[in-house]
């Protein structure tokens, strides 16, 4: 598929100042955009709206993105969907990948890379060559965004994640002290 034919693109995301500026980025670009900030607004937008192209986050609110995915290609088949997530993981990618979306995305993720996994393109340089991702994050960010999903998993109980993290609680607190270490 390419540009020519994704015309129309929804952004879901229940950060409405990430979602107001990915929508504007995107309308820039010459796309028409609507915008949900949860999983109802964004099956109703799918059924009216008719959007070629989604963008959606790992985790709406209490919504689960992947099940939204999910409904969004049962009301169209045809719909390219790349998943965004500040809580990356190799699960969740895979689980994404089942589900039937193009791509799945860290958070943060520029306009050009949602726009190449949307179209199914790598991105690449001056010269035609394949762009590696800069995105690999470190060790110790990818401990801390796992300790972050499993304390929102927790309703961020420090007790109860640190017993599924298997760690003392102590030892928890500290590093949550810590500021996020850098992607």
């Amino acid at each position: 598929m390419d540009k020519t034919e994704i015309q129309k693109i929804m952004v879901v995301d229940d950060d409405a100042i990430f979602r107001h500026r990915l929508a504007k980025a995107l309308e820039s670009r010459g796309y028409e955009i609507a915008s949900a900030g949860n999983a109802d607004e964004a099956l109703a937008n799918a059924r009216s709206f008719h959007p070629d192209g989604a963008v959606v986050d790992l985790r709406i609110d209490r919504d689960d993105g992947l099940k939204l995915s999910k409904a969004l290609l049962e009301i169209n088949p045809s719909i390219r969907i790349v998943i965004l997530t500040g809580y990356g993981s190799i699960a969740n990618a895979l689980e994404s990948i089942r589900t039937g979306v193009m791509d799945y995305l860290s958070k943060p993720a520029d306009t050009d890379q949602i726009l190449a996994a949307l179209q199914g393109e790598a991105i690449t340089n001056d010269r035609g060559k394949p762009v590696a991702s800069d995105q690999t994050p470190s060790l110790d960010r990818v401990e801390w965004e796992h300790i972050q999903r499993v304390l929102s998993d927790c309703g961020g109980n420090i007790t109860r994640a640190a017993e599924i993290l298997g760690i003392h609680r102590r030892s928890l607190q500290r590093k949550l002290a810590k500021f996020p270490p850098p992607k």
